[in-house]
């Protein structure tokens, strides 16, 4: 069963979606990727959560797929970790005494990652698949200045991400799918790049401090996030759970290793209590 919902936000309406076997276990509360929408995980990831008793709530971040606000802006890291919180929430409501699993994906993966870092929770576990802890490539240093003046000056100011689309399956069809879903933007803005960067950094520095289970899994072909950014946050703290895919690229749920990938993270939610 799926159903819809809309919630706000500091007067920003954000698109949310959940969907519920017969029979629920736990819940999975995800969060999607820079550019994205929340719907791409519809096809493969929640039906096999589904499959396993395992409940799924979703939204849309601010300014991506069915959600009100500037294309690829948000006010502040702070309303992410808001937004996040209010799903928590509205999980809690649908599911009452059901175990809670946050689950993000690239940038997705940086907010739960940071969620639970910095929040007081009854989360049972994180799963952060290529998390964006560190990109895998250096951008121009012009760029990176410029893109801290205006983040100073216009922080609401979107450009082109210029994300390689390529990278991020070696299924060409996924690549096709990810071109043509209207619902795909490649806008960014600076206030929703450099505290997410500095984000990912802070989470790295502050690892050892982590006090719940987290599965990490990240591909070591990634050419947007850098995998060896999880293998720095992972070395840190026992808690933390690493899962590396031989050649596998950023989207690791819609590569040619999805199977591989999706049997680390039923077999992780499995044991987890």
């Amino acid at each position: 069963m799926k159903q819809l919902f809309t919630f706000n936000v500091q007067n920003i309406e954000l698109f949310g979606q959940y969907w519920q076997p017969q029979v629920v276990d736990k819940v999975v509360v995800l969060v999607h990727g820079l550019g994205e929408h929340s719907s791409r995980y519809e096809r493969f990831v929640i039906p096999e959560l589904n499959k396993h008793r395992i409940a799924v709530v979703a939204f849309d971040l601010f300014g991506h797929g069915r959600s009100k606000g500037k294309k690829g802006h948000v006010p502040s890291y702070e309303l992410l970790m808001q937004a996040i919180d209010l799903m928590i929430k509205k999980a809690e409501i649908l599911f009452p005494n059901k175990p809670i699993v946050l689950y993000g994906h690239s940038l997705g993966g940086n907010l739960v990652i940071n969620y639970a870092l910095r929040n007081q929770h009854n989360l049972k576990g994180v799963i952060a698949s290529s998390p964006f802890l560190r990109l895998a490539f250096q951008p121009p240093k012009w760029k990176m200045i410029l893109g801290k003046i205006l983040l100073k000056i216009i922080p609401s100011l979107t450009m082109p991400s210029e994300l390689d689309v390529s990278a991020i399956s070696r299924d060409d069809k996924e690549v096709k799918r990810y071109v043509e879903d209207a619902l795909v933007h490649d806008k960014v803005s600076p206030m929703f790049t450099f505290p997410v960067i500095d984000a990912g950094a802070w989470a790295i520095r502050n690892a050892s401090t982590v006090q719940l289970p987290m599965l990490l899994l990240h591909g070591t072909g990634d050419r947007i996030t850098d995998y060896k950014a999880s293998v720095d946050f992972c070395n840190q703290t026992k808690q933390a759970q690493l899962v590396l895919l031989d050649d596998g690229f950023h989207e690791l749920h819609n590569d040619i290793c999805k199977n591989e990938f999706m049997e680390s993270v039923l077999s992780w939610l499995k044991v987890l209590n």
